[in-house]
């Protein structure tokens, strides 16, 4: 039996940020629903190794893959939707191709030749894209190709596509996603931005076999007509994607345009399966919940002059929904800057009209003052906290200030001359720093975990009662420098701190919690779970802190 080996690309027409990733990522769930193994792969445009270096601000959440790569986000849209964890081979920067271009300069792997883009950047690329699905054993990969249309930065990419369409045109699609605005004024959906950005395409020789066309609201029957005599494809080619209250539904939509068949005929392939129910049913519950639960996340990489930037902590974001779906609950989401409480403590009064609070991860001193007040009051008032990363340190801080008797107690990445370094940078990273080796030398990746039993963190990953002979320990993703002083943790857990996970060999703190007799729920993970959490699984710490919040 021939192998199965098929590539569909998915481009973005003139404006970013309108939903690549989530119709990549709704695509790939669909065309598993049909009975195919499949993966995806982000490809981004800039010169970066990794997304690790840049500011998140900038350029959204870094992901971590369980091999320890830093990501750009999509590829957690791609984990949620396809429940698979990525690894190297899904994703791609123009550094990396660059890179190992003249790596392989060097070492005479080109014979002598002149190297140049075309072919041996191409090459490099497809080379790339053909292992992403070798190295996931997938029949179709997803290839989004970041930025836009037209960029200079990224048209090496699609000369890539092009040259893999124009060698297996049966085994190649091409799926464009463009915006069909609908100004205020005018009152009418305009079509234009789509048909520039697929003239575009065409000008790099590249069609369409597929539009999507992202809207505030569905698209009519004479925008489509329009669509498909200008872009040159088919009506029923051109699908409506427009605005919904969570992306979950997007399948759905997609589904009802038969997108996966529509692929699916194009790549030469029979429909083996149909199975989305477990998908129909989280869309269902979505849709149903009414049970309200308030949250909030205290935090200090929020805005950016007038804008909110939630694509900084998205992960975290979507397993707080997962988490409250799975305990059929409907979630309330606030942000909260913490420097508000640095310039009027009594502003942290407000934090009694949430039901749980999470301190996400980060960097640096601003705005820690703020969070070391939040976590103090949550503590003392007993309101639900969930830490990840930094909201693990900041809490171990706050916890040595007020409880342990340690009043000047601090991270050395902030005070490197503090009397009580309860945080201190791990001695392998201590002379990456020293030698300004940022890039991809923080602790990354899954590392193992080993849970103590009767405490909340156990409760949460394996139940009430343990099992004879049952294995504690959990595999989660980490990025980070810091960790707990072991010279402090015995003083630590004397004033009433547990360390309800350590690494194997009890040389690092991966969870710490506060008893249940003191406190309904303070949990806080050196490792990042959300990476993990899933729409149909939430993370079994932020299901048992969502059912804390909601008292359930």
């Amino acid at each position: 039996m021939k192998k199965i080996r098929k590539f569909i690309f998915v481009s973005g027409g003139v404006i970013s940020g309108i939903g690549k990733g989530i119709t990549t990522a709704s695509i790939g769930r669909l065309l598993q629903a049909k009975g195919y193994r499949v993966t995806a792969m982000k490809i981004d445009m800039y010169l970066n190794i990794d997304a690790g270096t840049i500011r998140p601000a900038e350029h959204g959440e870094v992901f971590v893959t369980e091999d320890g790569v830093e990501t750009d986000q999509d590829l957690g849209n791609y984990e949620r939707f396809l429940e698979t964890n990525l690894a190297r081979a899904n994703y791609c920067t123009t550094g990396q191709v660059y890179a190992e271009v003249l790596r392989k300069e060097r070492a005479f792997d080109y014979d002598g030749e002149d190297v140049e883009a075309i072919p041996h950047v191409t090459d490099e690329i497809i080379r790339r894209v053909e292992g992403a699905l070798e190295e996931n054993k997938a029949e179709i990969v997803l290839i989004e190709l970041g930025g836009t249309v037209g960029e200079y930065q990224n048209a090496l990419f699609f000369e890539a596509a092009r040259i893999m369409k124009l060698r297996a045109p049966d085994d190649v699609v091409q799926v464009h996603v463009g915006y069909l605005p609908i100004p205020t004024k005018l009152g009418e959906m305009k079509s234009k931005p789509v048909q520039q950005s697929v003239k575009l395409l065409n000008s790099m020789g590249i069609q369409p076999d597929l539009i999507i066309g992202r809207a505030d609201v569905e698209i009519d029957e004479r925008r489509r007509e329009r669509l498909a005599l200008f872009c040159n494809v088919r009506p029923e080619d051109v699908i409506s994607n427009p605005d919904v209250d969570s992306i979950y539904e997007i399948p759905l939509i997609f589904e009802g345009q038969k997108v996966a068949e529509k692929l699916l005929e194009k790549l030469h392939l029979p429909v083996r399966s149909q199975d989305l129910q477990a998908w129909r049913d989280l869309v269902r519950t979505i849709q149903a919940v009414t049970k309200p639960v308030k949250i909030a996340i205290v935090g200090k990489y929020f805005t950016s002059g007038d804008f909110l930037l939630s694509d900084v902590y998205i992960s975290v974001i979507e397993a707080l929904k997962h988490a409250a779906w799975g305990n059929k609950l409907k979630l309330e989401l606030e942000w909260v800057d913490s420097l508000q409480f640095e310039k009027d403590p009594q502003r942290i009064q407000l934090l009694k009209m949430f039901d749980g609070i999470v301190v996400p991860g980060g960097f640096g001193s601003r705005g820690i003052d703020g969070i070391l007040r939040t976590i103090q009051f949550v503590r003392e008032e007993k309101i639900p906290y969930l830490g990840l990363c930094y909201g693990l340190q900041l809490a171990v801080i706050e916890f040595a200030r007020h409880k342990a008797g340690l009043a000047k107690a601090h991270t050395t990445e902030i005070d490197e001359k503090s009397p009580h370094p309860v945080i201190h940078v791990m001695p392998d990273q201590e002379k990456k720093l020293l030698e300004r080796n940022y890039g991809a030398t923080m602790r990354l990746g899954a590392w193992p975990c080993k849970v103590l039993l009767g405490t909340q963190a156990y409760q949460a990953y394996f139940g009430q009662t343990p099992r004879r002979g049952q294995q504690t320990l959990v595999s989660e993703r980490h990025r980070h420098r810091y960790e707990v002083n072991n010279a402090y943790r015995s003083q630590l857990e004397k004033a009433g701190l547990v360390f309800s996970g350590l690494t194997p060999d009890g040389q690092l703190v991966e969870i710490i919690e506060l008893p249940a007799k003191d406190h309904p729920f303070f949990v806080a993970s050196q490792f990042h779970p959300e990476f993990q959490s899933r729409p149909l699984h939430p993370h079994p710490l932020f299901r048992v802190f969502m059912a804390a919040a909601a008292k359930i």
